[in-house]
């Protein structure tokens, strides 16, 4: 059933105040882009009749929702932008290139590889070498950056492997394209800190990517069909009373609010009440003095990173909280937007733009003496990896090795 109140109509509430073009980090990076309200609001109020009045500058949007963090009349900025973008590419399929189909299919891409012999493996050594004689940049990758490598055992196939006490208290582990396939051991470490405090997790095989680098990429259709099947699925364990819980902020974001959104499906927005980020559940436990205190000995300075996908949902920082309650030394960088944004500075064209966006904070990290960076979100991890050339790690990882003392 679709929602009176929808995200599309929210363009007539933009007053033209610029609090949007001053907080966008990329209109900061590259003067090309002529700022979020005059691309999605202003399309979205304009209705457009002619099939060319498309505005350019629209491809540099990143989606990292900063705009929507900033607005205050609460216009779905991004959102706007994304459905702008996705109107175009309905209409002009053609333009979709190689690279769109790649970063935004990229899970399909991974699930083939892991029912190949050696297809991991061989795919980590052909982005290598492809980096190292330039057959990325010519493909339309940035070449200059490392791709993420396949893991050798998909989180789906170590999560069986993992012993659990038996619960009555279970969640629903959302695990994401890049802790299923990149980034495993922050999923292992999440059923640790979850068996700590004496949940036992589940997973769901019906599960498919949330959508997001769909949504980005143009391919709206693909991604309404990704969510249809997510939220039947999460609607189905709220019925059972079992939270769904997410370690990956863009993840959870997509499922708790951009569903609804870009949607307007009753049902979407059932589902997000039922959809939590990782630390988002420990605080609620905390608060309620249900979370096991953990007492670390690990005397490593560390420096954390919040993702723009997580301010987006206006939680706090409840990942810093926790490990700073633990007795981790670690700081705030609160150095702005990284620059990665999903897919976005994989491109070759948004390499330069990434990699400006994110120099505050790579400046602030590298000035900060911190020998371990913490993040919740896998691409900006891999961006600050990139940029600031430091160890980074999901504060699930430091939660579940404080555990053990």
């Amino acid at each position: 059933m679709e929602l009176e109140e929808r995200a599309r109509d929210t363009g007539d509430n933009c007053i033209a105040c610029t609090s949007c073009v001053a907080v966008c980090p990329i209109t900061k990076a590259n003067r090309n882009y002529i700022g979020p309200k005059l691309v999605g609001p202003a399309h979205n109020r304009m209705h457009f009749s002619d099939e060319a009045d498309y505005e350019e500058s629209l491809k540099l949007c990143s989606n990292c929702k900063n705009c929507d963090i900033t607005c205050p009349n609460g216009v779905s900025v991004a959102t706007l932008n994304m459905l702008e973008r996705a109107k175009y590419y309905k209409q002009h399929p053609e333009a979709h290139t190689q690279v769109d189909q790649m970063l935004s299919h990229g899970f399909d891409m991974a699930d083939m590889l892991n029912k190949l012999p050696l297809g991991k493996t061989l795919a980590n050594l052909g982005m290598g070498i492809g980096k190292a004689f330039g057959v990325l940049d010519m493909m339309g990758l940035a070449g200059k950056r490392d791709m993420p490598a396949y893991a050798d055992t998909y989180f789906r196939d170590l999560f069986p492997t993992i012993k659990q006490p038996k619960s009555d208290k279970k969640v629903l582990f959302f695990p994401g394209c890049y802790i299923d396939t990149n980034d495993p051991e922050v999923g292992v470490a999440f059923v640790e800190v979850m068996n700590a405090n004496g949940y036992e997790v589940i997973m769901d095989s019906r599960f498919v990517c949330c959508g997001s680098p769909l949504v980005v990429g143009g391919y709206l259709d693909e991604a309404r069909s990704h969510a249809d099947i997510n939220v039947a699925v999460i609607n189905e364990y709220a019925g059972k009373g079992i939270p769904v819980v997410a370690c990956c902020t863009s993840c959870s974001l997509m499922l708790k609010a951009e569903y609804t959104e870009l949607f307007a499906q009753s049902e979407m927005q059932q589902a997000g009440k039922n959809v939590y980020d990782s630390f988002e559940f420990l605080a609620i436990l905390a608060e309620k003095g249900q979370l096991k205190q953990a007492k670390s000995s690990d005397k490593t300075k560390m420096i954390y990173h919040a993702p723009c996908h997580l301010r987006a949902q206006g939680l706090g920082l409840p990942a810093l909280d926790i490990l700073t309650a633990a007795g981790i030394d670690i700081v705030n960088a609160d150095a702005g937007c990284c620059g990665m944004s999903g897919s976005y500075g994989f491109r070759k064209e948004n390499y330069e733009t990434s990699m400006k966006v994110g120099e505050n904070l790579f400046n602030t990290i590298k000035e900060s003496g911190a020998s371990k960076v913490v993040c919740d979100c896998g691409t900006c991890r891999e961006q600050i990896k990139h940029g600031a050339t430091k160890n980074v790690c999901h504060p699930m990882q430091i939660l579940a090795q404080a555990y053990k003392g």
